[in-house]
């Protein structure tokens, strides 16, 4: 039947060169390609795209201008295009309020069971809900936990107003903080705070928001007068700007668990109701597969139909292996991975089908364990009808694939071409760069080599681990392995404190972000336009701020933006390229100006490859450019936004700043997160090259390729959560081999 397939005819989104492809529905399709070739411009930004702004047009205007936004993608057509459901591999919103249980509405069902058999009877469902007045705990709101503020790390009490006695940014003399003490009239400016009488030191730190009865001519017409420590508590703690000075928090808030709920974040009253002596609270502390067989073994005609919701929901997560968490758990401490997989349990357990699920390197920070354990929910979901759609690099993942699209050659300008399209069964012997990658017999660490030197940690404890003892070698490459939640995040936490106990030089690199804005790119973060711009204003004799966008050279249609932003009110902002600079950013006549040929917008379309030929013999572009060559970015465009990348890349370009260090301990997490096996080679040599320059690299990671290039091998295990925290295999990847360990040894 042709409606079997949705095809897509002519994409020329971003680096697509006119790409036409079929992609059959009701299977599960990988697309593939080195980093940068295409895949995610053809899945996301054309085929989800479509589906999305399609689905958006069916709403009303009112309806539309609610709902996210989506480009028109640049594609003459996709037909039989199903409803798109994109999963992503990001974390989930930091809302302090949002558990596990409450996201997969469990919780909602649970608050149900004890509203009808919890005894004794103490109210209707919103008693037990800890984000409702009549279920919160009055002293931490909710939370299950309160900030006490350590007064005198804020406050220099020997110090008066007009000296900078308040620690914290925004509070010192002058800003604007500052200045709701000084001109209330309240406080003598050059009277030292000890000295203040119990009435003014009342005023100044304690008085909640009020009106002043007579206030000074300074002082602003509407504004209300209130306490330190009310106003810190109310405008900055828990805000976003607590976010930006969080270190600074750290310093003088500490957190700990509400006194009066216990960290339940309930009242008395909803915690005196139980189900077999035990409470709500209590249900929701269990590890998700404990609590299964608590919620079978409850025997009562009246919630027969809320026991199984919240069966079938709570099955769902174990299937994909979460069965290790609870549903206290606060949503904003999933990693991207398990965030992602609840997002998964939500929809097996819908009702929906002939849906397009589309996932984003499901395999991402997973043990091959658990990519099994994936690969089942979305065979589950794929035999409901639906189609799957997987960006995936993991070879145990194509190799379960219906159909493979390979999107490449190269990164970049390179790619966008369709390689090849077809079964695992063709692909095995078609002749792409993935392909042929797949083939080749993985490289194992040679003969072990004899290690000098050793770091040892004795008897640490850390969450799920306890009395925890591990060495590794130093000048060498430590994995630490395991599946999800077993304890490496912890264990690799643990070595970095007593590794800066010991004071070595410790460079800890993170999936976080690395504070990028919109107008972020590669040039900015290397700090290398300025002496681009420095190299035309010479060859050209003309002043440097001509080749900035920011400033003399910008387009004066659109600011140097590169785009036109037009709010229509109640539909899509339309944005459109800049009709005069054509998204270039400048004013045509810089454009008569060159260096060595070449336009400043010339230069900075170039690839990070294409300029260190370009700038060889600037040693001062070059460096930085040499470095994020090195990492295996030499793809990404000068200009490119830092906003466009993933979390792996963002990743390796904080890691390029650092490769010129010696007698250092890297400790990175994942590294190989979304990178082709081409790239992960890249990234070896690079590790190979730093331990050569004397330094120690110590990783988490789940790569087969990587972990049979080990010199030191560390796994946790034997599960996630409560199951895990122990050290189950401690070696050389040759020991491993020959072990009779269960978790990682069967998959190599």
């Amino acid at each position: 039947m042709d409606n079997e397939w949705i095809e897509i005819s002519n994409a020329y989104q971003n680096n697509l060169k006119n790409i036409s492809v079929k992609v059959p529905k009701h299977q599960l399709t990988v697309f593939t390609g080195v980093s940068g070739s295409g895949k995610s411009t053809l899945v996301f930004d054309t085929l989800v795209a479509q589906s999305r702004r399609e689905l958006n047009d069916t709403f009303s205007s009112y309806i539309q201008h609610m709902l996210p936004k989506y480009g028109r993608p640049e594609v003459n057509d996709i037909i039989n295009l199903p409803i798109a459901i994109p999963i992503e591999q990001r974390k989930m919103s930091g809302n302090i309020r949002s558990t596990v249980g409450t996201y997969t509405e469990i919780y909602t069902f649970l608050r149900l069971l004890f509203s009808r058999i919890g005894k004794p009877f103490v109210g209707y469902s919103d008693v037990f809900s800890f984000n409702h007045p009549q279920g919160k705990c009055e002293v931490c709101d909710g939370l299950g936990f309160t900030k006490e503020i350590n007064l005198h790390y804020l406050v220099d009490f020997n110090q008066s107003l007009n000296e900078d006695p308040i620690n914290f940014p925004t509070f010192g003399n002058g800003a604007w903080r500052w200045k709701r003490y000084a001109y209330s009239g309240l406080f003598d400016l050059n009277k030292k705070i000890k000295d203040y009488s119990p009435e003014e030191l009342n005023l100044f730190l304690y008085v909640p928001q009020q009106k002043l009865t007579s206030p000074p001519e300074k002082w602003p017409k509407t504004a209300l007068y209130e306490g330190l420590l009310p106003r810190i508590k109310r405008s900055i703690i828990n805000t976003s700007e607590g976010k930006r000075h969080k270190k600074q928090l750290e310093n003088f808030v500490v957190t700990e668990v509400c006194s009066a709920c216990n960290g339940s974040r309930l009242n008395e009253k909803s915690l005196s109701c139980k189900i077999e002596k035990q409470s709500i609270s209590d249900l929701v502390s269990m590890p998700i597969d404990e609590l299964i067989l608590f919620i079978k073994s409850i025997n009562s005609t009246l919630v027969e139909d809320v026991i199984a919701q919240i069966i079938k929901r709570l099955e769902a997560l174990i299937t994909i292996g979460l069965g290790y968490l609870n549903l206290a758990r606060s949503t904003d401490t999933l990693s991207g991975g398990e965030a992602q997989r609840i997002r998964i349990a939500k929809h097996i357990t819908s009702s929906l089908n002939d849906v397009m699920y589309v996932l984003d390197e499901p395999s991402s920070g997973l043990h091959p364990k658990d990519i099994e354990r994936i690969y089942n929910c979305l065979n589950i979901l794929k035999k409901q009808g639906n189609t799957i759609i997987l960006v995936e690099h993991n070879p145990l993942l194509i190799e379960k694939a219906d159909y493979i699209i390979d999107v490449g050659p190269g990164p970049g300008e390179a790619g966008g071409q369709i390689q090849f399209a077809g079964t695992y069964d063709d692909f095995k012997h078609a002749d792409t760069i993935t392909s042929s990658a797949l083939r080749e017999k993985q490289n194992e660490q040679i003969e072990p080599q004899t290690f000098n030197n050793w770091f040892s940690v004795q008897n640490q404890n850390m969450n799920t681990l306890t009395n925890i003892s591990v060495k590794f070698p130093l000048n060498s490459l430590t994995v630490l392995c395991g599946v999800a939640g077993s304890g490496k995040t912890s264990l690799a936490k643990i070595i970095r404190l007593e590794l800066e106990k010991e004071n070595v030089d410790v460079i800890n690199i993170s999936q976080k972000n690395i504070g990028i804005s919109l107008r972020s790119t590669p040039m900015t973060y290397l700090d290398i336009f300025n002496d681009i711009r420095k190299l035309f204003a010479k060859a050209n004799k003309v002043s440097a701020a001509l080749f900035s966008y920011n400033s003399k050279g910008a387009c004066p249609n659109c600011n140097g933006k590169g785009v036109i932003v037009n709010d229509m009110y109640f539909m899509d902002d339309v944005v459109s390229e800049c009709e005069l600079c054509h998204g270039t950013r400048y004013a045509s006549e810089i454009l008569q100006y060159k260096y060595n040929k070449k336009t400043i917008v010339d230069v900075l379309s170039m690839t990070v490859s294409q300029a260190l030929s370009f700038f060889d013999g600037e040693p001062k572009i070059s460096v930085g450019l040499q470095a994020i060559y090195d990492v295996g970015l030499g793809y990404l465009k000068l200009n490119q936004s830092l906003k466009t990348l993933s979390g792996g890349e963002l990743q390796r370009i904080k890691l390029s700043s650092f490769l010129q260090k010696k007698g250092s301990v890297y400790m990175i997490d994942e590294p190989t997160n979304g990178l082709h096996l081409r790239d992960i080679d890249r990234l070896l040599q690079l590790f190979a090259k730093l331990i050569e320059n004397g330094n120690t690299v110590v990783i988490i990671e789940h790569s087969l390729k990587v972990i049979r290039r080990a010199d030191w091998l560390i796994e946790m295990g034997p599960e996630g959560g409560k199951n895990g925290g122990k050290v189950m295999f401690s070696g050389t990847y040759k020991e491993l081999k020959n072990s009779k360990d269960s978790i990682t040894r069967p998959y190599l």
